[in-house]
């Protein structure tokens, strides 16, 4: 199943909810929200039932999990999403493709998995990002707005008068 992301903005601060409106609110089962309350989501009525929440607990508490998940990486590596880890590229070499004039990415292979990986950095932190990773600079996709002398499609005249002559 799909893992979906939460929003706990969601909840109301001053609001109550029980376990069946919580699971309601997210669009979760209300096994995840019994999960949550054995994970540390504490009811404002201890041993009574219905279980009520307060709002701002459990934005409080979505919040905690949400950055308990985070994965910092640290300059000189990239994140491999095979992995699921911040990893070393291959060799230890990196290349950055520019997206745009002040972005672009890092672009390595992992080393345990052999999956490209990609850090989308500023131009300017690039430095900072780095870290010892040796980085070869790509030309980048130019757009064609952007190109001082775009393309034409010479065919395009030919096909049209050819065209032209073959109808009757």
């Amino acid at each position: 199943m799909k893992r979906r992301r939460i929003d706990p903005r969601r909840a109301k601060s001053l609001c109550t909810y029980d376990v069946a409106e919580l699971a309601k609110l997210f669009g979760v089962c209300r096994g995840t929200v019994r999960d949550w309350i054995r994970r540390g989501l504490t009811p404002i009525n201890d041993a009574r039932r219905p279980a009520l929440f307060l709002g701002s607990e459990v934005r409080r508490f979505l919040l905690e999990q949400r950055k308990s998940r985070k994965r910092p990486t640290p300059a000189g590596q990239i994140f491999c999403f095979k992995c699921r880890v911040p990893r070393m590229p291959f060799d230890n070499e990196a290349d950055y493709r520019p997206r745009t004039l002040t972005s672009g990415n890092l672009e390595g292979l992992c080393a345990v998995c052999g999956t490209m990986m990609y850090r989308a950095v500023a131009l300017a932190n690039l430095d900072a990002v780095r870290g010892n990773l040796l980085v070869k600079f790509l030309e980048g996709h130019l757009r064609i707005s952007t190109r001082l002398a775009p393309s034409l499609n010479p065919d395009a005249e030919a096909r049209t008068t050819s065209h032209a002559k073959a109808l009757p």
